[in-house]
């Protein structure tokens, strides 16, 4: 028998895991936003939730003090769909205080509006797919 050291694993907890630091109230409220999805969130989840590219999605996800409206972890996605709130002018600062923020650790952030969402989803969809598949490609 060899003694091998152990792999330590990232905890999907960490700084750099998954959930990036997430406290336990932001997954409460990730899980009251699961219930309670816009009609172009539910559109939109109906499309990724099996997978777009190889690849998984999360929906309403902790990212430390954020929630993604959708997420995939393996190419650091993060995706948001603004209804007519993010108009507003200090909606539209705190989104940008919050994208630059999530820039800054490494994740791609893209914007649709419900709108886009509700009435082009097949454009939007392959807008989403283009993206994913440069990002793996990037990634690997």
């Amino acid at each position: 028998m060899t003694n091998k050291p152990l792999k330590k694993s990232k905890s999907a907890f960490s700084r750099e895991g998954m959930f990036n630091e997430a406290n336990p109230l932001i997954f409460e409220l990730a899980k009251s936003l699961r219930k309670n999805m816009t009609d172009a969130e539910k559109v939109l989840w109906g499309y990724l939730k099996a997978g777009l590219k190889g690849l998984k999605f999360r929906r309403q996800h902790p990212l430390g003090i954020y929630i993604a409206d959708f997420y995939c972890h393996k190419i650091r996605l993060v995706i948001e769909v603004d209804g007519n709130i993010h108009e507003k002018d200090d909606v539209k600062l705190y989104d940008i205080k919050r994208e630059t923020e999530l820039k800054n650790e490494g994740y791609r952030v893209v914007r649709f509006t419900n709108d886009k969402v509700l009435k082009e989803i097949v454009t939007v969809i392959a807008e989403i797919g283009l993206i994913a598949e440069n990002l793996s490609k990037s990634s690997k």
